[in-house]
């Protein structure tokens, strides 16, 4: 098959399994089409044992032959988190702003490393093993919260508008910079083309994060110049597409954070662009273009995460493994967003359900994916790729709860 046709074999499912959810299954609309995307991808699997393998073999030939990561971290993550940042409040962002930079930064360090070192000692006891280095690559890859399903999640949650949504959306967004490149760096010194150092680790972040953040808001600050002087949203709405790929291919010749620079240049197109550059029609279109852009690439995306089911490499232990690194990203999670909230109580306390919400509500899903995919072949991928997966499913358990955790915290 080619690439148009899996293309189009990809939406014609997607359309197909949005149908059904809408209709009869009525889950949110993410978590739910990627569980009925994967309970079709163990039903295909299932016909391996029953000897109808034509119809699995032609499925996974056709999943194949989209490189998920690829898609995932280059072309689609850039255009998600731009239409999530166009509808961030700046001002209650900033509100939360030492509250989410410390979740968005030093959270996701201090859970890699518990996770990393909690890993070490807990994969061995499920029959391989796996390098201290490789298991901080997974710390680094399953620490950042996925703002694809943390934004679904806050459309049809009930999480109090009282700090704690700005919190989980504003860390969602930018978390994601510092997971990669922290993903990167680890992933420098697995492939050894990296010395680890202090100054190394230091420098990198700074100029990946700062750099990226600095970046994104000078090309959304080029782009409002060019919206401003114009009043017509056809040129308006491709405008904010050529910012959101050009800024992002620009970002990674670089080699600055690609998703800060996006979200950057989101939240400056979506406040001060929106409010000086566009008139009412415009904001109107803008709106309703990312907003259907979204919900399309959300719903192919999370389709696809559930269909990669068909192509992964089962074995029993990397499954009891990946039930077992469960708990221990719930802990790693609660003991984060815990340090967060102690290294910024002074500035910006957090209430007393905040954290429990918080923990739970760090969903993880494709990008987690993505980045364990983007693995060099071997043992150690093929582990770490089902462990992730196992997580990721868990996380729809996690989104589909929420709403009994807030009604036991009696919010």
């Amino acid at each position: 098959m080619g690439l148009f046709d899996v293309l189009a074999l990809l939406l014609v499912i997607t359309a197909v399994l949005s149908f059904l959810n809408y209709k009869y299954i009525k889950l949110p609309k993410t978590l739910g089409l990627m569980l009925i995307s994967l309970l079709v991808s163990l039903s295909l699997v299932g016909l391996d044992y029953v000897g109808l393998s034509f119809i699995p073999e032609v499925a996974r030939a056709a999943v194949g032959t989209i490189d998920f990561s690829e898609t995932m971290l280059k072309i689609v993550l850039c255009f998600l988190l731009f239409a999530g940042a166009l509808h961030i409040n700046l001002s209650a962002f900033f509100e939360q702003r030492w509250a989410i930079g410390v979740l968005s930064t030093v959270s996701v360090c201090v859970s890699a490393a518990i996770i990393g070192t909690g890993a070490y000692y807990l994969f061995p006891f499920f029959g391989f093993n796996i390098p201290l280095v490789a298991c901080f690559l997974f710390g680094a890859l399953i620490s950042p919260t996925d703002p694809i399903a943390v934004l679904a999640l806050l459309k049809h949650s009930k999480i109090p508008d009282d700090g704690v949504r700005m919190k989980i959306a504003g860390e969602s967004l930018l978390n994601d910079g510092a997971g990669i490149v922290l993903f990167l760096i680890f992933f420098g010194i697995f492939q050894g083309t990296v010395t680890p150092s202090v100054d190394y680790v230091l420098t990198t972040l700074l100029r990946e994060s700062l750099g990226g953040i600095v970046y994104g808001l000078a090309i959304g600050w080029v782009a409002f110049q060019f919206i401003k002087r114009v009043d017509n949203y056809h040129i308006e709405i491709l405008m904010s597409l050529a910012l959101v790929a050009g800024g992002y291919a620009l970002a990674h010749a670089l080699h600055v954070s690609g998703p800060l620079a996006i979200v950057a240049a989101g939240l400056f197109i979506g406040n001060h662009g929106r409010a000086a550059g566009m008139s009412d029609t415009t904001r109107a279109h803008l709106d309703l273009f990312w907003e259907v852009v979204d919900d399309m690439l959300n719903a192919a995306l999370f389709v696809l995460v559930g269909l990669q089911a068909l192509l992964l490499n089962v074995k029993p232990g990397y499954i009891f493994a990946g039930l077992a690194a469960i708990p221990l990203v719930l802990f790693a999670r609660f003991l984060s967003v815990w340090s967060a909230s102690v290294l910024t109580g002074g500035m910006k306390k957090f209430s007393e359900h905040s954290i429990l919400i918080l923990t739970w509500g760090g969903l993880r899903g494709g990008i987690s994916f993505a980045l364990a995919l983007a693995l060099p072949y071997g043992e150690v991928r093929d582990a770490l790729i089902i462990i992730t997966y196992m997580v990721v499913i868990f996380s729809i358990v996690q989104g589909l709860s929420m709403g009994k955790l807030l009604k036991t915290l009696k919010i």
